[in-house]
């Protein structure tokens, strides 16, 4: 039948019922929802719809119904909530908007400054094609890492041998988060494979001056891996400051250690520094 207006939205609807357990010889039964009165359902007995109100089949309250005559075992009854529509059609796909939702679907609809461990985060798993939630903590676990460990360790006025390369004796640990530098020298630990950055500072000293080259030298498992020098001809110099740093792919059981030339005269000494920490990737 044609009709003025817009099209409902609502393709179809029914309305919630209620089947009852029979028990003989008994008036008073219990609704699953709370009702005005008796007009608020459809009582339907034995196939047979029954007359609501006061001296007709039933009354109801509350969630408490009341019939007129005692039903017997056999019997089949329900009621239909009239007021209890179900609509069974959902809203069209990206129809819902912001003025459709209240706002406080989403605390204060502003972005969180900070966000607590246990808090969870809604993400798209791509696998499954669903939406589901994850905790901050579980959430950040997988993701780059931390530079750890971090290695910082020094020497000052180490005494040194005249045109010699000879190992770096660190005997100050400023910062060892690891515990991973015993005797000179830092080996990774066990699930510590990675890129590292590596830092070689030295500070070359004599009583004359007579310094011709320095060099710092960085060994990777017993081979130089990096070096850096300073180099004057005319050997006018009582102090030089080379360095030098880069970056190793190292994995467990790798270890470094830092290594020093100098070529002078008199009572050489040096003043070391040596900087290791892992990258994030």
């Amino acid at each position: 039948m044609a009709y003025i207006g817009n099209i409902p939205a609502e393709s179809y609807a029914s309305f919630e019922r209620q089947v009852f357990t029979i028990v003989n010889s008994q008036t008073a039964y219990t609704l699953s929802h709370s009702v005005v009165n008796e007009n608020d359902i459809r009582l339907v007995v034995n196939n047979v719809v029954q007359e609501p109100g006061s001296g007709k089949a039933y009354t109801a309250s509350g969630t408490t119904l009341t019939l007129t005559s005692a039903t017997v075992s056999g019997d089949v009854m329900y009621a239909v909530y009239l007021g209890r529509a179900l609509q069974t059609v959902n809203p069209p796909n990206a129809s819902v908007g912001n003025s459709q939702t209240a706002p406080t679907i989403i605390t204060g609809q502003t972005a969180e400054a900070t966000i607590a461990t246990d808090d969870t985060i809604l993400i798209h798993d791509t696998s499954a094609s669903a939406l589901r939630k994850m905790t901050r903590a579980n959430f950040v676990s997988g993701i780059g890492g931390t530079n750890t460990p971090i290695i910082y360790v020094k020497n000052n006025a180490a005494s040194l041998s005249n045109n010699t390369t000879q190992k770096l004796t660190m005997n100050n640990e400023i910062i060892d988060t690891a515990s991973a530098f015993a005797s000179s020298k830092f080996t990774v630990p066990s699930g510590q494979n990675g890129k590292y950055y590596i830092n070689l500072e030295v500070e070359t000293f004599e009583t004359a001056d007579t310094i011709n080259t320095v060099k710092g030298l960085i060994y990777k498992n017993g081979s130089v891996y990096a070096q850096g020098q300073q180099i004057d001809a005319a050997s006018n110099h009582a102090a030089m400051r080379p360095s030098v740093d880069c970056i190793v792919s190292l994995v467990a059981t790798d270890y470094i250690e830092f290594y020093i030339y100098v070529n002078g005269t008199d009572d050489l000494a040096a003043n070391t520094s040596a900087t290791i920490f892992k990258l994030i990737e």
